[in-house]
């Protein structure tokens, strides 16, 4: 296919964004919530900023910049962000902090990297060590929370603190390998709540009761980007996490949709009524598998495979309506409680009853970072 039109797509995602009402956060738009600090920007920003460094142009930078200055103030405050709610979520535009301070030399984006590390030192963990998903959610682990808090954790051991609690990263990724993968299905379910209290956890595991697409695509990335992050000098910690890593896709591998190359919204569920090819995860793990390639980190096999992928969500979902480009089979959200929300209790039912748009950024973020890593192929 012309991928020129991929670069059409992101063009206008650019230009008909302004950092107090993103275009691409159809979550906020549907709700009528002001725009904030929060994990959808900031994987377009760090996937746009992946784009400025492969190509060169300076409009990338200058977007981003001037995105991410609109949120943080001078005193390194963050517009929207509330430490006391110790959302791991929250973490993730922290990332790109570390890129902006590197190209612009603003000391309020160092003021803001320190405001976030003290979450990281504060954040409430389980009795195993990992961090609680949000303060609202006590002793709970999704595994889209170690996207969220792992790779910037990540970045800022390596850059600032000389990686000496990088130990304490892989053992939360090695206690979600224990305890949430299922090695008869090769899948991560969704959650854990390590009290076994929560309305929707197995009173004998604590787990949540599906395999969420995206939820492993946030883990899997996770996994990769913050591999990417160690340093030479450790090799050994590299390698734990590489196993995990590589078990992780070589599991997902059977599950990509024979005819449509894509993987489903509930994954090991295939073509049960009502259950969808959805585009979030799948973007996600083409990435992951594409990305582990290149890095010599799995076989050379999953740059193809995670190609495939990519194809087929632009097969499957992106089509042009009115001169534009659109891009759908985006799962608005999904997560699991609170207890006055019973209705996320992640059940098959549960998770193909949300919302399916177009453009949302936790669909178009990872589209652009898989197409990033297609463009390093």
């Amino acid at each position: 296919m012309d991928y020129r039109i991929i670069d059409k797509y992101i063009d206008r995602l650019i230009a008909d964004t302004v950092p107090e009402a993103p275009v691409w956060n159809i979550e906020n738009i549907k709700h009528g919530k002001a725009a904030g600090w929060n994990y959808i920007d900031g994987c377009m920003m760090t996937s746009l900023y992946t784009i400025y460094k492969l190509r060169g142009e300076k409009r990338y930078l200058d977007f981003i910049d001037n995105f991410i200055d609109y949120y943080v103030y001078e005193d390194g405050n963050v517009r929207g962000y509330e430490l006391e709610t110790y959302n791991v979520d929250n973490l993730n535009e922290g990332r790109v902090l570390f890129d902006l301070y590197a190209e612009t030399g603003k000391d309020k984006y160092l003021k803001a990297i320190e405001l976030l590390h003290r979450q990281v030192l504060g954040q409430p963990r389980t009795e195993y060590g990992n961090f609680w998903h949000k303060k609202i959610y006590p002793d709970q682990v999704w595994l889209d929370g170690l996207y969220m808090a792992q790779v910037f954790y990540t970045r800022y051991e390596t850059q600032f603190n000389g990686g000496k609690n990088l130990e304490d990263i892989v053992k939360q990724f090695e206690n979600v390998y224990a305890h949430m993968y299922d090695k008869r299905k090769k899948l991560y379910y969704h959650g854990w709540d390590c009290t076994k209290k929560a309305f929707w956890s197995d009173r004998e595991t604590g787990l949540s009761k599906n395999f969420w697409l995206r939820a492993v695509g946030w883990y899997t990335v996770g996994l990769v980007d913050a591999i990417g992050y160690f340093p030479d000098g450790a090799q050994g910690l590299k390698e734990r996490l590489n196993r995990i890593f590589g078990s992780t896709l070589e599991g997902l591998e059977q599950y990509v949709d024979a005819d449509k190359d894509m993987f489903w919204q509930v994954v090991d569920c295939g073509k049960r009524e009502g259950n969808y090819l959805e585009t979030s995860g799948s973007a996600m793990i083409a990435y992951a598998m594409m990305k582990g390639a290149r890095l010599g980190l799995v076989d050379k096999r999953f740059a193809a495979t995670g190609r495939r992928i990519f194809e087929g969500i632009c097969r499957e979902y992106l089509s042009e309506r009115d001169g534009k480009l659109n891009l759908g089979g985006i799962c608005l959200m999904a997560g699991l409680g609170p207890e006055s929300n019973r209705r996320r209790d992640g059940t098959y039912e549960y998770y193909i009853s949300e919302p399916v748009v177009e453009n949302d950024a936790k669909g178009t973020g990872p589209f652009v970072m898989a197409y990033t890593e297609l463009l390093q192929q």
